[in-house]
């Protein structure tokens, strides 16, 4: 194996996968780019958010491996909204916000002995340590098991518990303080009167998702997928008595704490595990420490099988540099630290039979096929289908129908298949062809040139519409919080939603009708719909769907519009009718126009906005009294110019009906100020929305002038507050 190499996103990829990337061409690495997005977005959302994961592990993190392939051979093609660039997910508005005073960093992973020995090289490299098998005496790690739970956070003041949260997105996380006080294993007080921050994992025993699982079943409820899903739901219960009833337990495993002296009260990892047992924490006892390269690879192969007689689920090995010095030293990437790495055992396999493979027609009308095996069972579910990606996939796995197939245990509902069984053919096995019309409305398939993708180009094929809605409606587009697909495919399936404008149409008595919904959510769905009805620019022409336009795209084009149709003076629901009607009219040359879209994808966006279905969803979005919030003229660096905010310092915090978070600070640095997460007394302004906390109690107390977000608009504009 070639050794990996360290993109600029911080997951270890091997050099021949950058390779494979890099023979796309850009056009083609942006296309695949682009289809991955959405995939991975999901699938962030089901796992962290939702707790209902639909792909495995292994198929999650072979997604997330190709994307950065993709984006270190095109390291243009790297967004900060990019995936690779963040961890987890955004919290969901159910509980709190708590913003963490350090990032909760996410982990990048390794799956063999020679990626793990390529983190030790990149490790001696960064430390200036002789190249293996050379000695490395300072250099030690320490590995413990990777528990498979929810991330938290816990901060006490002067040995008390007053904080506790969800890693959320790494930035901003959940209050969950109620909850995890419902936890025995975590102490309330500690052995001192310390003040730090504490993380760890909050888990469900496996003895405890027995149980549970065996209450739903014999009450007739469908039964949980594995304990990790079923605890991080637990966790995030309105109800602390419920989180209370399932008897969730924990594991700590690092410590932030300052001594008198502003420097940290330990010098080390293996210091902190010693010192947070002290305190009282649950440390695991299951970890070793002061190991060279070789000594971790030995406790990995003394867990590989002993893991399976542990009362809690573990998929891995976290291996870090001990010392605080050296992590300091090997710094970070922007999802990862450079001193650490989480070793992921090798999947369990198990053998079936692929009994069909069938094409499924996605958003943008990308023709999937998908395996139908004879059911197995893996990891504890039963699965009976596993996504096979795109053709050159089924040839590359050499993939026929009736194939004895492997499988890889995923601990989820979905695995993956890795190869088939060639030696056990009959011969009556026969290959899979892509269909030559599409399997739902059949209209001819067209495929890419010089790309691995076939798709449906009717735009009102009944699959594509179903997907479309569910990313107009998603975060990224119009984010419509509540309007998940449960509640969209009963929308859809009674005709409540025919077009996209139909979902500001929605009365609560609508919302009422639907399974499950009370008065009081159909009043929260219906007031989420509203504050969705104001978007920037950008989320809308995302929202939309556009062949080959992600969300980086749509800024740019965002931008040339603004520019093109200036809005200074207009009402922005007049300004939005004006570029709805102007946007059929631009040509492939024109849109070329944009910073970043070449002739193809300039093609791609003409050829959309330049059809009459197009302008038909424009015009029912206008109608329906959709806004597009026209971007901020961004101050160029060294222009000379000076914003309305130039040399101010705004921190937003709370609900905003017309911005979400990244688009205010987006807003903010464009009018040439900086957007802080902190108040202090040099803040400027605290611009607070809905369900603001701390941070406007604490402008308050320091005088900092709070804009609401009409005064921030007036601001934005150079007005007075």
């Amino acid at each position: 194996m070639t050794e990996s190499i360290e993109p600029a996103v911080g997951l270890p990829v091997a050099s021949e996968a950058v390779e494979a990337a890099g023979g796309l061409g850009e056009e083609g690495a942006r296309l695949r780019r682009d289809d991955l997005l959405p995939i991975i977005r999901r699938a962030n959302e089901l796992y962290y958010v939702a707790d209902a994961p639909e792909l495995s592990d292994a198929e999650y993190d072979g997604l997330m491996r190709e994307l950065v392939a993709i984006e270190a051979a095109f390291p243009a093609l790297v967004t900060p909204d990019s995936p690779t660039q963040r961890v987890g997910a955004a919290p969901t508005g159910t509980f709190g916000e708590v913003v963490h005073r350090r990032p909760m960093l996410s982990l990048g992973n390794v799956f063999d002995e020679d990626e793990l020995r390529a983190f030790d090289a990149r490790v001696r490299r960064g430390l200036g340590v002789p190249p293996a098998p050379g000695p490395a005496p300072d250099l030690r790690y320490v590995a413990e098991l990777k528990i498979d739970g929810l991330a938290i956070s816990l901060r006490y003041e002067r040995g008390r518990l007053v904080q506790g949260a969800t890693r959320g997105d790494g930035t901003t996380g959940e209050d969950v303080t109620a909850n995890l006080r419902t936890i025995s294993a975590l102490p309330e007080r500690l052995h001192e009167l310390a003040t730090a921050e504490v993380r760890g994992e909050v888990y469900m025993p496996k003895a405890e998702f027995a149980r549970i699982n065996a209450e739903r079943e014999e009450a007739g409820l469908p039964t949980y997928a594995n304990p990790r899903n079923s605890g991080a739901g637990s966790l995030r219960q309105q109800d602390p008595s419920v989180t209370a009833a399932r008897r969730l337990s924990s594991w700590s495993y690092q410590l932030i704490e300052d001594g008198p002296d502003g420097r940290p009260t330990v010098d080390s990892q293996s210091a902190a595990l010693a010192r947070l047992a002290w305190l009282g924490f649950p440390v695991n006892p299951d970890r070793a420490e002061g190991l060279d390269i070789d000594g971790v690879c030995r406790f990995l192969e003394d867990w590989r099988e002993k893991r399976h007689e542990l009362p809690y689920e573990t998929d891995g090995v976290v291996v870090k540099v001990d010392r605080y010095d050296q992590q300091e030293r090997l710094g970070m990437v922007a999802r990862a630290p450079r001193w650490a790495i989480a070793y992921k055992f090798p999947p369990e396999q198990v053998e079936t039979v692929l009994e069909d493979i069938v094409a499924y027609v996605g958003r943008t009308g990308t023709l999937t096929p998908v395996a139908h095996m004879r059911p197995a069972k893996v990891a504890g579910s039963t699965v009976a289908r596993a996504t096979l990606h795109n053709l050159d996939e089924v040839r590359r796995k050499d993939l026929r129908i009736g194939d004895w197939i492997v499988l890889q245990k995923a601990g989820d509902v979905i695995p993956e298949v890795v190869r088939s069984l060639p030696e056990r053919r009959t011969g009556s096995e026969r290959e899979f062809e892509m269909p030559a019309t599409c399997p739902v409305c059949g209209t001819a398939i067209v495929r890419d040139e010089g790309a691995v993708r076939h798709y449906c180009p009717n735009q009102k094929c009944p699959a594509r519409l179903t997907q479309e809605f569910a990313h107009f409606a998603g975060r990224g587009g119009m984010d419509i919080e509540g309007a998940g697909w449960a509640v969209l495919e009963q929308l859809l399936a009674r005709g409540l939603v025919r077009t996209r404008g139909d979902f500001y149409r929605l009365t609560v008595d609508d919302l009422v009708s639907l399974d499950r919904f009370a008065r009081k959510s159909a009043e929260n769905l219906k007031a989420s719909i509203e504050r969705s009805r104001r978007r920037p620019l950008a989320r809308v022409l995302n929202s939309l769907g556009i062949p080959q336009v992600g969300e980086q795209t749509a800024i740019d084009l965002a931008g040339w519009i603004a520019e093109r149709w200036p809005a200074e003076g207009m009402d922005p629901a007049e300004w939005t009718a004006l570029v709805a009607r102007s946007l059929p009219a631009v040509s492939a040359e024109e849109f070329q126009e944009v910073p970043g879209i070449g002739a193809v994808v300039a093609g791609s966006i003409a050829g959309y906005f330049g059809a009459p279905e197009t302008a038909a969803v424009l015009a029912d979005l206008v109608d329906a009294g959709v806004v597009a919030e026209p971007p901020a003229r961004r101050v160029a660096p060294g222009s000379g110019a000076a914003g309305p905010l130039a040399g101010k310092t705004v921190v937003v915090t709370g609900t905003l009906s017309g911005f979400d978070r990244p688009a205010a600070e987006e807003a903010i640095r464009a009018a040439g100020g900086r957007a802080s997460g902190s108040v202090s007394k040099s803040t400027s302004y605290v611009v607070a929305g809905e369900n603001a906390g701390s941070k406007l109690a604490k402008a308050q107390e320091l005088g900092v002038p709070v804009l609401d977000e009409d005064g921030f608009r007036r601001v934005l504009a150079g007005e007075e507050p």
